[in-house]
């Protein structure tokens, strides 16, 4: 075939490896499911969403709230695992999914807290929320003062159990937040969630999130089931460094909801990661004047990782230096901010620091290069900027 004949054939090879070669994010799944949401827990990233702000009866999924409260009272040293709790008439009385404690005994925290996170038990909760505020009522307005310093803005609680209440309402984001809040601020509690099983009064329970079984990431959080609300799931995968959070609220099922919640995290893992982005082993040349040199070494003291979707990593950096940066600059020295965007949008910062002293110049060798500046035919635009930028 001769070379004429070959070119547009040539051409069209070329002009589909350039289309094979973009990068296309696959869509995100569509779930059997009320409402939904996929979160990256570091950045609080929505990776995907569905009527993620609807008001919805969350459930059981009030409890995640129950038991944050309690660890914060301990952590306020207001009160401790081995307190014994005083069970009341209502708390034993309390319809729906039981612990089984009985009225007229004791119970301590740490049991309490189990039946709550591992058996979903609403005596349990009762019986916590009294002892905490005095009464369930109380404890929810506790619980809702907490919510307002989450940012909860489409949560509204009306006891600690997640029986229907005609505003007891929550929305799938602001569960994920929740969910996010109590595996940040309280991780050692937070390792009840994906404990097995629970035995209290000869009886035992196992954990009604039954992913935790299915998938060895998966260390939380927490189903909730009503007529109403349908069968809901708030569950955390961590793997390679990267936590997810998910939210699956008004499924059909307890297989259903578990189904759709391993879509969501699938299609997180398999696109995103967390990726070092640079670390202490490169070295950046940041400008210093009045110096016997006129410019300095610097690194890093820490990685800066981020969440970024697989293939698609390119990231500018830009140093802004100490203004103004002069001589004399010790070993140490904080000498500027490297400064990470992503299409535009700073993704982290993290400070520079000098890798060797720079002296400051004499007085006559300063008045020389000043001189030597003031007469040099070397355009300004070539001389090193403080402020200059770089991708990588």
């Amino acid at each position: 075939m001769k070379l004429p004949k070959l070119l547009p054939f040539i051409a069209s090879v070329l002009c589909c490896a350039l289309v094979q070669a973009q990068f296309i994010m696959p869509s995100p799944p569509t779930l059997d499911a009320t409402s939904y949401l996929l979160m990256e827990a570091q950045s609080k990233r929505i990776l995907v969403e569905f009527n993620s702000r609807e008001k919805l009866p969350p459930a059981s999924l009030t409890k995640i709230m129950t038991s944050y409260v309690a660890a914060a009272e301990m952590a306020a040293g207001r009160l401790e695992m081995d307190e014994m709790v005083p069970v009341s008439v209502v708390a034993w009385k309390t319809e729906g999914s039981k612990m089984f404690i009985r009225e007229g005994t004791k119970v301590s925290v740490a049991d309490l807290l189990r039946g709550i996170i591992i058996q979903s038990g609403n005596d349990a909760s009762v019986a916590l929320a009294e002892y905490i505020s005095g009464t369930e009522e109380e404890f929810a307005r506790l619980m809702n003062e907490y919510g307002k310093h989450m940012g909860l803005e489409d949560t509204y609680f009306m006891n600690s159990t997640g029986l229907p209440g005609e505003d007891h309402l929550s929305s799938a984001l602001d569960n994920a937040l929740l969910a996010r809040a109590l595996i940040v601020d309280y991780p050692e509690h937070y390792k009840i969630y994906s404990e097995l099983e629970f035995t209290f009064n000869e009886i035992r329970q196992p954990n009604r999130n039954r992913l935790l079984t299915l998938d060895e990431t998966v260390d939380g959080v927490k189903t909730g089931y009503t007529a109403r609300a349908g069968y809901c799931l708030v569950a955390s995968s961590e793997r390679d460094g990267m936590r997810l959070i998910s939210v699956v609220m008004g499924t059909e099922s307890n297989d259903v909801r578990i189904k759709e919640t391993r879509k969501l995290f699938n299609y997180g893992f398999r696109n995103f990661e967390v990726k070092k982005l640079v670390g202490p082993e490169r070295t950046f040349s940041v400008a210093v004047s009045d110096g016997k040199e006129d410019s300095v070494e610097a690194r890093l003291r820490t990685d800066i990782r981020h969440f970024v979707a697989k293939g698609s990593d390119q990231v500018d950096f830009k140093i802004d230096t100490v203004d103004p940066l002069k001589a004399p600059v010790a070993k140490g020295d904080v000498v500027g901010t490297l400064r990470v965007t992503e299409n535009g949008e700073e993704i982290a910062a993290e400070s520079l620091y000098a890798q060797s002293d720079v002296e400051k110049v004499g007085f006559f060798q300063g008045i020389f290069n000043a001189m030597a500046d003031f007469f040099s035919t070397k355009p300004n635009a070539e001389k090193t900027k403080s402020n200059g930028s770089e991708s990588g």
